[in-house]
């Protein structure tokens, strides 16, 4: 799964690396983005073009009628989401699909103590480089409100040696801009898009141990510290 992440890259480095243009830095600098916040991403416009939008993390399909199911909902295993009800018709349309940026996530690994903290680990692609998840969107209105939320798509980490060590799952990396540029383009229909969702190639992953206190939501103000886990006294 994919229940942490970070952005930490500014609103600069965003519109570079995505060719479109960030607003504000509402979004952007997050060292410890976890489910139901307000996270960036980058959608087709209706120019077609790639558009900067804030959605909340943790899919509201339209049909909802709250948004209680939100937290459970911040991914989509690939392996269902050309069938489940809530994804089937967004990934098979580039409007229903995402580009969440990213330049990491989080997984926790079991203690052998199990009176023990879980220990969190950071994992980065081609030594930190910022990269998109592939995600999906939607909006609905809730007590007469439109809300758009968004999630992100997991697969299978068994192909990943790296990922596999920590956890079974991971999420999907789409491996280049090229991949980016198709996500949102209309050259896709479901089944296309799926095959894209592939486990980013063990090489180009690398993982450390990360700051416990990731374990905790709401501390982005801490900011780098929490990327690195603190020497041993």
């Amino acid at each position: 799964m994919c229940g942490r992440y970070t952005n930490t890259m500014s609103a600069a480095d965003i519109q570079a690396h995505f060719n479109t243009s960030i607003p504000s830095d509402l979004g952007t600098g997050r060292y410890n983005v976890a489910p139901t916040e307000e996270i960036l991403a980058i959608v087709r416009g209706r120019e077609g073009g790639p558009e900067a939008r804030i959605l909340r993390w943790g899919l509201v399909p339209w049909w909802s009628k709250d948004t209680k199911g939100a937290a459970r909902m911040i991914n989509a295993r690939v392996e269902t989401v050309a069938t489940k009800p809530a994804f089937r018709d967004l990934i098979a349309s580039a409007e229903g699909r995402a580009l969440i940026p990213a330049d990491g996530w989080f997984e926790w690994l079991r203690a052998e103590d199990p009176k023990q903290p879980r220990q969190p680990f950071r994992f980065v692609v081609d030594r930190g480089a910022p990269f998109a998840f592939a995600g999906l969107w939607t909006s609905a209105k809730i007590d007469g409100e439109r809300i758009e939320t968004a999630t992100i798509i997991t697969c299978s980490a068994a192909a990943n040696r790296v990922a596999s060590a920590i956890h079974n799952r991971m999420p999907v990396v789409l491996p280049s801009p090229e991949a980016e540029s198709a996500w949102l383009g209309d050259g896709l229909d479901a089944a296309g898009a799926a095959s894209l969702c592939q486990p980013v190639p063990a090489e180009r992953v690398s993982v450390a141990p990360a700051n416990p206190r990731v374990n905790k939501s709401g501390l982005d103000d801490e900011g780098p510290d929490l990327l690195v886990a603190p020497l041993a006294a």
